[in-house]
């Protein structure tokens, strides 16, 4: 290898935009790390020296190269993000080997990988020379084909699986041309150099192809200048983009392994990550039943994640905090894990926690249980059950059925567990109401409590801090199987299952109803089972969505889990059991319904 002059004017625009994105992002961490709490700053400088750094390498290589979870959702989708992300960066890394096997004193010019082509022209053949050629080829070669298809998806985005795609803005529009144009210029630039500096498959015959219409020394300087600038712009237009994820998800996944969370307020470090992290690919909108099935086309969580991020003071409320059904959809879809579901839920919580006066006087004081007098499970039906009393009766049935002790709590109705309050931003009204329910439930001396709506049965597990198992209905109906306490004969009828968000997506109880209904009759999958569960339309988490829309995403879920034709629509949430019912499509029970019908099978 032999080089030429080690320094040309056309680094300059490479050298410049390189060192604004560094020092805009030494920046951007270090405001990050200071907006921590000091113990969430313990714990992420803790990571750097164990094992969870280890960890973080692997999820940062899996997830922001070779792009595993959206390669999981569609295969061509994760192709065309893996070839750019994981083929730039084996560019890059195989320049740095080369610079510093051939040419050791320009290791520290940071022009010098990148350029590399230009300045180190090969003079003899070697087997490492050669080699290293190839796989530079190889490389550029699959990340032009990720370019390619990134053009064709801005044109047909419906073959890669995606109905919608998001607006972009006007540093978007700037970073996606430059990105586009980075690696065909590279390819120009290293084709013209070939006939001097070597080349293999792919430059080489670009070039001689190239040469039989025009001079390849000609266009050689013009072609590095052009490769120059076009890096350069994309490194300045990165941080006012949506590609500026590039940098952020990095940092998210080491925080996220150091254990680090969110401190409910949308200006911690760890949120402000997140908004940052955001690449506003769009897959979250076709997941967001309000776009696909209501078409409220502008209530996807990317335009509320591009608010926070452009506005960050918050002085106007993003319009979609509130109009959401905070289902989770967009969260399990998230290629990168943001939880913005928990993000609308600070902001709510920064508009609406107004202090109150206590309006929980009516809830009785709670009575120390009397000795001998406790019992096994303190039951909580919740508002919507006392509005779908075929639920309680059904658990009631149940519980005499297996000889269990059990106490209502809210029996004579007028008790809520809080989240319809905190839903809605009021935090600390919603708190007063949680520590009187509280001290109900300690002072039973139950020794678990279960609840049959979902959304009680999270606030229960997840806000109240209780020292007793808390259990959804149907994991303590599974329980009761399991152990003999409960008989059952089957019931000849096909059942499809929905799940409700709260209780699957957002609580991860997927397996306890379905071992429930296998042992009752024939359980049909479907599509849409699991994380990918349905909304019903119902959500108490949306105060602005009008009635016609509701039934909209209603008669949506009801249609597409009754492709198989079903006998009956199970659900285990009397939300959605109203809400799917109220459609008239088909017979919908709750599954302690379904158990109380293979009771009476059995007692017959």
């Amino acid at each position: 290898m032999k080089e030429r002059l080690g320094f040309d004017l056309f680094v300059i625009p490479f050298t410049i935009g390189i060192a604004y994105i560094v020092l805009y992002c030494t920046i951007g961490i270090i405001r990050i790390i200071r907006e921590m709490p000091y113990e969430d700053r313990t714990k992420l400088f803790g990571s750097l020296f164990s094992v969870k750094v280890f960890v973080s390498v692997k999820e940062i290589f899996l997830e922001c190269l070779i792009h595993r979870k959206i390669f999981k959702k569609n295969a061509l989708l994760g192709y065309m993000h893996m070839s750019i992300a994981f083929g730039w960066f084996m560019m890059i890394l195989l320049a740095h080997i080369e610079v510093k096997l051939f040419c050791p004193h320009r290791f520290n010019l940071p022009y010098y990988p990148i350029f590399f082509r230009y300045f180190t022209v090969e003079t003899e053949s070697t087997l490492k020379g050669a080699f290293f050629f190839f796989l530079m080829d190889f490389f550029l070669l699959i990340t032009l084909s990720g370019v390619g298809l990134a053009m064709f998806k801005r044109i047909r985005s419906r073959v890669f699986g995606m109905k919608r795609t998001t607006r972009l803005k006007l540093g978007d529009t700037l970073a996606m041309y430059a990105l586009w144009a980075i690696f065909p210029l590279r390819l120009l630039a290293e084709s013209f150099t070939s006939s001097a500096g070597g080349g293999s498959f792919l430059t080489n015959s670009f070039g001689h192809l190239i040469e039989n219409f025009v001079s390849n020394d000609l266009l050689m300087r013009p072609a590095w200048w052009l490769y120059s600038i076009a890096l350069g712009i994309f490194f300045f237009a990165l941080p006012h983009s949506r590609y500026m994820h590039i940098p952020t998800e990095i940092l998210l996944i080491v925080l996220r392994n150091a254990g680090i969370k969110s401190h409910n307020r949308p200006n911690d470090g760890y949120a402000r990550a997140e908004i940052y992290s955001c690449s506003r690919c769009g897959i979250c909108i076709d997941a967001c039943q309000m776009v696909s099935a209501a078409q409220m086309e502008r209530k996807a969580t990317v335009y509320f994640m591009h608010h926070l991020r452009y506005r960050y003071k918050l002085k106007s409320l993003p319009s979609t905090t509130f109009n959401c059904m905070m289902c989770g959809r967009c969260v399990q879809a998230c290629p990168v894990g943001i939880d913005s579901c928990k993000l609308k839920q600070m902001v709510r919580n920064l508009y609406n926690n107004i202090p109150m006066k206590d309006r929980y006087s009516y809830i009785p004081e709670p009575v120390n249980v009397v000795d001998g007098m406790s019992v096994e499970v303190m039951y909580f039906a919740g508002c919507m059950s006392h509005l779908t009393p075929d639920i309680k009766r059904a658990m009631l049935k149940i519980f005499r059925a297996a000889n269990v002790k059990y106490r209502f709590m809210d029996e004579d109705g007028g008790i809520c567990c809080g989240r319809p309050t905190l839903l809605t931003g009021q935090s600390d009204a919603a708190h007063k109401l949680m520590q009187k329910n509280k001290n109900i439930i300690t002072a039973s001396g139950a020794k678990a409590l279960v609840a049959s709506c979902p959304i009680c049965y999270k606030m229960f597990k997840n806000e109240y801090r209780l020292t007793i198992p808390v259990l959804h209905h149907t994991q303590y109906i599974n329980q009761l199987l399991d152990n003999n306490k409960l008989h059952l004969t089957p019931i000849s009828k096909k059942l499809v299952f929905h799940d409700p968000c709260d209780l699957a997506r957002n609580s991860g109880v997927y397996e306890e109803p379905r071992e429930v209904l296998r042992k009752i009759a024939e359980l049909q999958p479907t599509p849409f089972d699991k994380e990918k569960g349905l909304c019903c339309g119902g959500s108490l988490g949306n105060a602005e969505i009008t009635q016609q829309q509701r039934k909209m995403i209603a008669y949506d879920t009801v249609e597409k889990l009754m492709e198989q034709q079903p006998d009956i629509l199970v659900t285990a949430c009397p939300l959605c059991k109203k809400t799917l019912a109220d459609t008239k499509l088909t017979t919908v029970q709750d599954i302690a319904q379904v158990v109380g019908l293979a009771i009476d099978e059995y007692m017959m």
